[in-house]
């Protein structure tokens, strides 16, 4: 898919009534205009389509349990109560499997009224099963960055399943702004909305490449393949214990056999999932979102099952598309059993897609061309492995 020109900035007068996610073009005018700063200049491949990429800034800290600072206090005020040790990114360190760890990001912001940020993991975060989220001063809630807020943000890291290796400038997770209010009609589109775009976009292939009617229900609907086209077809892999640190520096680097277990699939072949496993597994259905929206993945109500899907929920404006040759790529989800063993079955209902409306179509597009990963992905684990043999 070609990226369009450039829109008019969003700061212009005549485009303030509008609501929505701003697009990387303007995400690179806040930048300008000082909304966005950091303590090192900000790379052009840290804008993605419909966000950016936030860098560990070197302080960090090891705390004792994860915490949100309440109204009346700071992250730092709450960092000193729980402190076990500093850490100093400069350099890289190992953060170990299980700990708690809290960095203060190289970015911050300065928000005007009715601008407000939602972040999630980058998708490589989410395949190495790194728990991440934001916080920011005074914030109740994870994720989020309120209207007017001015300060410095935070992420909490867990490693869950792997020690990964880290330092300044490694990206964990990326922030979308938004303009309007979390309950903008225009920003979190409706299913009837989703209907009428996917009657003009075609938003769901199958594996042979056939468009599919969407399943709309509180967003597009995304069902579990444990089947694949043909018996004994890769369609999951299952992360092994005790592997040795991931250095998330490197590109290619590891063998995906000694850190995963692959899983094949067949009809009427179910998988059990238990609670102290990590699972890779992918979409039936092959998604696009179209260049004039953002796709964000939600979960679904614990009554469709007792299990945990996905870290990395957002879906930049072209997935799926690549240049007009992609016929919808699958969703890579990241699995993990609540509580108990779960028995999942080929075809189950594991998450909701939502559209959420730009300002503006974005002047960069997700695909090779912007380094995008996974345009092309079937079950695909993250980039710092070799292909599975």
């Amino acid at each position: 898919m070609t990226a369009p020109k450039a829109a008019t900035l969003f700061s212009r007068e005549g485009m303030r009534s509008m609501t929505g996610v701003l697009p990387s073009q303007e995400l690179e005018a806040l930048i300008r205009e000082g909304v966005i700063a950091a303590d090192r200049p900000i790379a052009d491949g840290q804008i993605q389509p419909a966000s950016m990429d936030l860098r560990l800034g070197p302080r960090a800290w090891r705390v004792s349990a994860s915490f949100l600072p309440g109204a009346k206090a700071s992250v730092r005020k709450k960092i000193d109560e729980l402190k076990v040790y500093d850490l100093d990114l400069s350099t890289p360190k190992v953060l170990e499997k299980g700990q708690v760890y809290i960095v203060q990001l190289m970015e911050s912001v300065k928000l005007p009224p009715n601008f407000y940020g939602r972040a999630n993991p980058k998708s490589t975060t989410g395949r190495l099963d790194i728990f991440t989220r934001l916080i920011t001063d005074h914030c109740s809630e994870y994720e989020f960055v309120e209207d007017r807020y001015a300060g410095p943000l935070y992420i909490e890291i867990v490693p869950v399943q792997f020690s990964v290796i880290v330092q300044a400038g490694t990206s964990l997770n990326q922030l979308r702004i938004i303009h309007g209010t979390p309950t903008s009609p225009d920003v979190d589109e409706s299913d009837t909305r989703i209907e009428d775009l996917d009657r003009r976009e075609k938003l769901v292939y199958d594996e042979n490449s056939d468009p599919h009617k969407a399943k709309v229900w509180d967003g597009l609907m995304l069902s579990i393949d444990l089947a694949g086209r043909n018996p004994g077809d890769l369609v999951g892999f299952k992360a092994k214990k005790n592997a040795t640190p991931i250095d998330l520096s490197l590109k290619a680097h590891y063998e995906a056999a000694e850190f995963w277990e692959p899983i094949y699939g067949g009809p009427g072949k179910p998988l059990v999932l238990h609670p102290d496993d990590f699972y890779i597994l992918a979409s039936k259905e092959r998604v696009r979102v179209p260049l004039e929206y953002a796709g964000r993945l939600i979960e679904i109500d614990p009554s469709y099952g007792e299990f945990r899907v996905h870290y990395a929920g957002f879906f930049d404006p072209g997935f799926g598309y690549g240049n007009n040759d992609v016929l919808g790529t699958r969703a890579v989800l990241e699995v993990r059993s609540h509580e108990v063993p779960f028995q999942m079955e080929d075809g189950q209902v594991v998450g909701r897609l939502k559209y959420e409306k730009l300002v503006a179509p974005p002047a960069k597009v997700y695909g090779l061309g912007i380094g995008s990963s996974y345009q092309s992905q079937g079950v695909a684990l993250s980039k710092q492995f070799k292909a599975f043999k």
